[in-house]
């Protein structure tokens, strides 16, 4: 169905390949997985597939690849786009309509479908990803996880072949994550549809695959049956480092299958206690009473309050359109608030009412989109731009992009960095204005999991040097890493709030996966077990 051989990419401006001769046959009907680091090559294979590179992007492309007998060097996107669907990591950007429906549709017109077939597979495709209930809702009101469903349901319905998707569940909270994983799981077993997907959360999609593909520097395995590609993979998910630890071969790849095997684990750490938590400031850096946020004549928050203390590290959780991206917009002083009061910092001052230039020293906030922040030519500019505009010595913006995200090309332009390194760059722009609030929203979208270690170790130094941080995430295995504090959101109220191993460990939708593998034991991580072993031996 889909067949590289040879590839080799390289873009312009860059001294290094993308891709580097790559051969690969991905057969029909089946799940396959690519997994590798942050910036490894992963969107550049993804969009080799429907043409995009090198038709869209530019660059030099050599070898060939042929999906369903169209070679893409002949055949332009357009050519293949009956055949081949692509998810990108920022659904919003290839949305066409203001209006979740039209965007089911959009696709199925200009195929130029019959009306009595686009009904019935609008009424297929919104039911299968759960979009009923927002069919009349204006795109630009949703948020990022349901925009994600909607670009996937797009796509869907079109009917490709083929189905390539970007991190397709990087936005969505847990259960939807799920949602939308099975009914991939349905096409490709009842239909015999293709899918091909990148995702860094391993831990949602890896028991779902048949084959796994490894990337690193451009460079490809050939496919892997999954258990056989954990064994080795740098990149794995947590289930698969306790399986490393406890010694277990092969490596379970689900909660279920691990859970079969645990009992001698869970006996040895019978006893110990988890670790204590970080003990923080009870003066507050962030008091929010009563607040309340209206959005496209929608109450989105409604009678918020909450205090976080000084130097803490708290997550905001729920499920997708819950109010945690507008709660962020409302403490930054993006969205205006309908009613109640929002005070940040040690001053306690109204974030509403500071001019731009004083606010970023109090409140700074890394979207969802950082290239939102990023509009030079080359990192090295983004960098020297920052320390311009923030007055700091040259060389600090820099310098904070290195701890973040290791070496990165200076001399790359934004647009061609993964989502994931656009992420690292904008956090380190932000962080160059030393804001005594953090705000992050789904930080992790586009990391691999060591980018992910280094992130939090980023917000952990930062917390004990007295930042507060809140982000707003649904990945539970960074929250149960990073975070002092949990706060989970419904319809705009908050429902949960405690200290972190309390609500993960009692949440069967938030729980990390170690958790869920040693229940009854509230073991959080890996590293957390590791230590605890470590002193029982």
């Amino acid at each position: 169905m889909i067949r590289f051989a040879g590839v080799t990419v390289r873009y312009p401006e860059s001294s290094t390949d993308a891709l580097d001769d790559v051969s690969l046959q991905v057969p029909e009907g089946e799940l396959v997985l690519v997994v590798g680091p942050t910036g490894s090559g992963k969107s550049t294979l993804l969009r080799c597939v429907n043409g995009l590179v090198p038709h869209f992007t530019g660059g030099l492309l050599s070898g060939s690849v042929v999906v369903d007998g169209l070679d893409t060097r002949e055949h332009r996107p357009r050519d293949l786009a009956t055949v081949v669907g692509l998810v990108e990591q920022n659904p919003a950007s290839t949305f066409v309509t203001d209006v979740v429906e039209d965007e089911v549709v959009y696709g199925m017109e200009t195929m130029g479908l019959p009306p009595a077939t686009i009904r019935r597979r609008v009424e297929e495709t919104l039911d299968l990803f759960g979009l009923t209930p927002l069919r009349a809702r204006a795109l630009e009101n949703l948020s990022g996880g349901q925009q994600q469903r909607v670009a996937i349901a797009a796509v869907f319905a079109a009917g490709p072949r083929i189905l390539v998707l970007d991190e397709p569940t990087s936005a969505l909270d847990p259960v939807a994550a799920e949602e939308v994983l099975a009914s991939l799981d349905r096409i490709v077993h009842d239909l015999g549809t293709t899918v091909v997907l990148a995702e860094h959360r391993l831990e949602r999609v890896i028991h779902h695959a048949d084959r796994v593909v490894l990337l690193d520097r451009g460079r490809t395995s050939p496919l892997l049956d999954p258990a056989e590609a954990m064994r080795t993979s740098p990149i794995h998910p947590p289930v698969v480092a306790l399986a490393r630890l406890a010694r277990w071969d092969p490596p379970p790849l689900s909660i279920r299958d691990a859970r079969r095997r645990v009992g001698e684990l869970r006996g040895r750490l019978a006893g110990i206690e988890p670790p204590a938590p970080r003990a923080t400031s009870p003066d507050p850096a962030v008091t929010l009473s009563g607040a309340r946020v209206v959005r496209g004549g929608r109450v989105v928050l409604d009678g918020v309050d909450l205090v976080v203390g000084q130097g803490s590290v708290t997550a905001l959780m729920g499920r997708n359109g819950a109010g945690k991206s507008t709660l962020l917009g409302a403490l930054s002083a993006q969205l205006p608030v309908a009613g109640g009061r929002i005070r940040l910092g040690g001053g306690q001052v109204d974030p509403h009412t500071l001019k731009p230039r004083d606010r970023v020293h109090v409140v700074g906030l890394v979207p969802q989109q950082p290239e939102l922040l990023l509009y030079t030519d080359h990192v090295a500019d983004e960098c020297t731009s920052a320390d311009r505009d923030f007055g700091v010595p040259p060389g600090t913006t820099a310098d904070l992009l290195e701890s973040i995200a290791g070496a990165m090309d200076p001399t790359r332009h934004p647009r061609d960095l993964s989502e994931g390194q656009r992420l690292e760059l904008a956090l380190a722009v932000i962080l160059a204005g030393a804001p005594e609030v953090l705000l992050l929203d789904e930080p992790t979208r586009g990391l691999d999991y060591g980018a992910k270690h280094r992130l939090a170790a980023v917000l952990g130094r930062l917390a004990e040097a007295g930042t507060t941080v809140v982000l707003a995430t649904h990945d539970v295995e960074m929250v149960a890493e990073t975070a002092d504090r949990v706060v989970i959101l419904a319809d705009g109220e908050v429902v949960t709030d405690g200290p972190v191993r309390q609500v993960l460990a009692a949440s069967p939708a938030f729980a990390p996966q170690v958790t869920k593998v040693l229940h009854p034991q509230t073991w959080l991580t890996v590293d957390d077990v590791a230590a605890a072993l470590g002193r029982s031996a």
